[in-house]
């Protein structure tokens, strides 16, 4: 993650500019309930919910109140009626007395922030009980073939991604870091949810849900399409990948870190 990155023109605090990457996100990072299952366990019997860096609002719970904070106006603008409007806010400074909620989450945020530690102490202060964060463990994104179609994007996510023993650290001793089995037919579209559906890397709009996909050159993305392209149509990506297609779960580098007072 660029620490210095710039603010961009709809808010985004992070290094990525939803404003131009956004447009469609919703459409494409669909919370999967298997994988919500996870995170309403991990918050436990909270009735009280800050969600940090809450994009349009997927895995939110909707049986409990939720509070959210999105510095992107682009993400803000994609929330669902059913979901309360999000806070203009960042991390890093989060407009709430201590102790203010019962729990709070981060999901898929915490590469975007500009301070780790800053913005992990911020949900520790303002939260009660457990803060659960899901997010992907660098070290185990070249589980995933898209490694040999296109390292630049791994490159990229394993550099903007923080270790989760790091994130685990942060949030204190009792902290957990549990694996998060991907389903087959994952309805949220990052890129390893695509683990047994390599035709979905085809679609642009797809691709541009994963925010590492606007770090590479066009010529990288024409280079991966063409490689992949080819190898679907000749049969030689089933030769190597096809039991995938099968598979009913991955387990990649998708970890949920629960911190518990």
């Amino acid at each position: 993650m660029h620490a210095d990155a710039p603010r961009h023109r709809d808010g985004s605090a992070g290094d990525a500019n939803y404003g131009v990457i956004g447009e469609h996100y919703a459409q494409f990072r669909r919370p999967d309930p298997r994988i919500a299952g996870l995170i309403e366990k991990a918050l436990g019997t909270a009735q009280t919910v800050l969600n940090v860096g809450a994009g349009a609002g997927s895995y939110e719970p909707v049986d409990r109140t939720v509070t959210a904070v999105e510095p992107s106006q682009s993400m803000r603008s994609q929330r669902p009626a059913h979901l309360p409007a999000a806070i203009d806010a960042v991390a890093e400074h989060l407009p709430f007395a201590d102790a203010s909620f019962d729990a709070s989450m981060a999901t898929f945020s915490v590469h975007q922030w500009k301070d780790l530690g800053a913005g992990l102490r911020e949900m520790r202060r303002v939260t009660r009980g457990p803060v659960v964060i899901m997010t992907c463990e660098p070290s185990e994104l070249d589980r995933f073939w898209l490694q040999d179609y296109c390292r630049e994007v791994i490159d990229v996510e394993a550099a903007r991604y923080p270790p989760v023993e790091r994130i685990a650290r942060e949030l204190g001793r009792r902290s957990e870091i549990l694996p998060v089995p991907i389903p087959r037919d994952c309805s949220d579209g990052f890129n390893e949810a695509y683990y047994g559906r390599p035709e979905m890397l085809l679609d642009p709009q797809a691709r541009l849900a994963c925010s590492a996909w606007s770090f590479v050159g066009d010529h990288v993305v024409a280079r991966f399409e063409q490689a992949l392209g080819r190898d679907l149509g000749s049969g030689r990506w089933n030769e190597r990948y096809g039991p995938l297609r099968a598979q009913a779960v991955f387990e990649g580098s998708l970890k949920l870190i629960v911190g518990r007072t």
